[in-house]
């Protein structure tokens, strides 16, 4: 059944591929959801040049900072993942924001969106979503670091009220590997989605309180993970001393060969085949036989894991959104227009 699965993908990678070009064929190919169009904003004529201006201003700041990459899946993802694909995760309002939960600390790339917003403002006042700007920057970002410029269908439109940190059940670095498959599958994601989106670690930065208990303490036993390599242990405790309340969180490279380059490459799965993965939950892939044999397949094949990450990516993409009477097109996207 997995093999079955598997065989599968690359044909709607190639249905995905083809819409930009128009010549998807529809026996084939399973139709994108009516309420999101392809060129959305420029079928409808509300801001033609959307695209063009959200491509553009991606690339003034990646020039200067190659992290927006990580950054903006980190967004994404922590945007779908919670209420859907809604940009809840952009907004000030509230006590206690989703942006402010335990889970997103860290998270960044606020000032790229904001920028992206103003300039779309000015140009088509209140026509493109801040959930749109969030997903066709992403996309952008991700291609200029050396990954698939993949389709993003548009026509979201954001949350009308305020989020809530309580809400956000992003799962642990530490979770085991069945409970996070089990968390992919109730966001309609299966086993090669999780796999391939687990990838985008192989760029970005993490907190040295999310692998402290690999270093010093595994699973209580007051010793290191077993399954981290020498080499890799060492250069984390150097990193990572122990800490005590108070004391600084340095941050590490999840991926050391991308490190501040944020390179979008198959290293990622290299690591983990050899025992250096960074974070408990990558390493994990190791040991399931289905994700064990994409992990093995996406170390020796780019092309592979670019075109998966593209159907990945543009599955998480679709997942509850709001559209045509539902929701708002914000005016300032870290405030709801009440």
């Amino acid at each position: 059944m997995e093999r079955t699965m598997r065989v599968a993908f690359p044909l709607v990678v190639f249905a995905v591929a083809t819409m930009c070009y128009g010549v998807a064929d529809a026996a084939v190919v399973k139709p994108p959801p009516t309420y999101l169009k392809w060129h959305y904003y420029r079928i409808t004529n509300t801001c033609l040049y959307a695209e063009e201006y959200v491509r553009h201003q991606v690339k003034l700041f990646w020039d200067r900072d190659r992290s927006i990459t990580a950054k903006l899946l980190r967004l994404v993802y922590s945007d779908c993942f919670v209420t859907g694909c809604d940009a809840s995760i952009l907004l000030d309002e509230g006590p206690n924001p989703e942006k402010k939960a335990p889970q997103n600390r860290g998270l960044g790339g606020f000032v790229v969106i904001d920028k992206i917003k103003d300039v779309l403002e000015s140009r088509c006042p209140g026509k493109v979503s801040c959930a749109d700007i969030l997903h066709l920057a992403t996309r952008d970002a991700v291609h200029l670091a050396g990954g698939p410029s993949y389709p993003v269908l548009t026509g979201r439109k954001d949350s009308s009220s305020t989020s809530d940190a309580a809400s956000v059940d992003l799962p642990s670095p530490s979770i085991s590997l069945q409970k996070l498959l089990d968390y992919f599958k109730s966001r309609n994601l299966n086993e090669v989605h999780m796999t391939t989106l687990l990838g985008a670690h192989t760029m970005g930065r993490t907190h040295c309180s999310y692998i402290v208990d690999r270093l010093y303490n595994y699973n209580g036993s007051g010793k290191p993970d077993p399954s981290m390599s020498a080499t890799l242990l060492d250069s984390l405790r150097k990193l990572c001393p122990p800490r005590k309340k108070g004391q600084p969180d340095p941050l590490v490279y999840l991926n050391p060969e991308s490190g501040s380059n944020y390179n979008f490459t198959e290293s990622y799965y290299r690591r983990i085949l050899s025992n250096n993965a960074v974070l408990g939950v990558d390493q994990q892939l190791l040991y399931g036989n289905n994700t064990k044999q994409i992990t093995e397949e996406f170390a020796v094949g780019f092309e592979d894991f670019r075109k998966n990450f593209a159907t990945a990516m543009y599955k998480m993409g679709n997942f509850k959104v709001l559209t045509g009477n539902q929701g708002e097109i914000r005016k300032n996207c870290r405030y709801t227009n009440k």
